[in-house]
């Protein structure tokens, strides 16, 4: 078995990133930049006032008198020139008139009739944006990056309608056994719902790629076949069960026999330890254990990261965080467990549940971190510090 480290490792040495689209900027949110966005104009385009309040022909000391010439508002700009002597009514956004030194603002001018009258004194540049503060016309969005909210609001204000992304990977997953039906059939009695699917689906999706459900392979290499048949065309094929060694499993001899270049085969971790990967024809392939909890762990620990680096981003494991045990834990035994747990609401303790049986969704619903005990590690004590992941 190799550790988790080697493993991923592995996975990242079969990718490939995928090509790039341009989309418009109303379908970017969430896309990964790959090229770097230019910005096509300068931010703010015009030097701008701050705050509502009166542009000023020159600095002046509290008691100054201006003579009122007119007013400036967004988008509508004063049209003449301020002698020192001068005043214009502007409000924020407004463009700075021509001859402006500085802006008062409302609070600190008596103003009556075309007169207004300073209470505190008005420094040279107050409450003036000058043009360019925020950008240059040139200056880019740096590439490669997951595009928020906020980036979205900074590529429109670049005057940017579409940006060039990584294409979303397209993700085969195939549940196998004849164990399984979909939600929403009557099971069986020697039949369970399949759940896992719909869990990595979802979390393909809120990763960046294209989630395709397969219809469910049986256990049968007629049926293996057929399934990994409709694969065609993925980035990306996970399997979900038949990765072990059992007479009924079946994915590794099936994979193999259609050209499957293995990079590895069982993990030292709990739960998780039959995981393969490697090469099918053009895509790679994630064979993920059957068990509902070791399933999604492992999606965590191994998909999600692929799925990052084939949109580009760094190809990096999930980064640890710290808290402090809730409780007592014993030994970790010679394969690192990942633990699931619960946060207490700051983030600072840590305490995994009682039940770690890896078909227990009901506790992974609960949980929201997976304690790391490393594999060999010895009791640990509450207070203690340890590493965890978010989920």
């Amino acid at each position: 078995m190799i550790t988790v480290q080697e493993a991923l490792a592995r996975c990242f040495a079969l990718v490939t990133p995928v090509g790039t689209e341009t989309v418009p900027l109303r379908r970017a949110a969430g896309r990964v930049l790959r090229q770097a966005a230019p910005a096509r104009l300068t931010q703010p385009p015009f030097a701008a006032s701050a705050m509502d309040g009166y542009a000023l022909g020159a600095a002046a000391d509290a008691g100054a008198s201006f003579t009122l010439r007119g007013e400036a508002g967004a988008g509508h700009a004063f049209a003449g020139t301020l002698g020192p002597a001068d005043a214009v009514r502007i409000f924020t956004g407004a463009p700075l008139p021509e001859g402006a030194a500085t802006i008062a603002i409302q609070e600190e001018v008596a103003a009556e009739g075309p007169t207004i009258t300073l209470r505190k004194a008005a420094t040279p540049g107050d409450n003036i944006r000058p043009r360019g503060q925020d950008f240059a016309e040139g200056d880019s969005l740096a590439a490669p990056r997951r595009l928020t909210a906020n980036d979205i609001a900074l590529l429109a204000s670049m005057n940017l309608p579409e940006v060039t992304v990584a294409r979303r990977p397209v993700v085969a997953l195939i549940a196998t056994g004849d164990e399984l039906v979909m939600p929403g059939e009557a099971p069986g009695p020697d039949q369970i719902i399949a759940s896992n699917t719909f869990a990595l689906a979802a979390m393909v999706e809120a990763a960046g790629g294209e989630a395709r459900m397969l219809p469910i392979a049986r256990d049968s290499e007629d049926s293996l076949r057929m399934v990994f048949g409709l694969a065609e065309g993925a980035d990306l094929v996970v399997t979900v069960g038949g990765a072990s060694v059992g007479d009924h499993d079946l994915v590794g001899k099936v994979a193999a026999e259609l050209g499957l270049e293995r990079a590895f085969w069982k993990i030292a971790m709990r739960p998780g330890k039959p995981l393969m990967a490697g090469r099918l024809g053009q895509a790679v392939m994630l064979g993920l254990p059957g068990n509902p909890v070791s399933a999604i762990v492992c999606g965590h620990l191994f998909l999600i990261p692929l799925l990052k680096a084939m949109q580009g981003l760094p190809a990096t494991a999930p980064v640890p965080r710290k808290a402090r045990l809730g409780a007592d834990t014993g030994p970790a035994g010679p394969r690192t467990h990942y633990m699931r747990a619960r946060l207490d609401a700051e983030g600072a303790i840590i305490t995994p549940f009682d039940r770690q049986d890896s078909a227990l969704l009901s506790i992974l619903s609960t949980a929201d971190a997976l304690l790391i005990r490393p594999m060999g590690d010895g009791p640990r004590k509450a207070g203690e510090q340890v590493e965890y992941l978010p989920i």
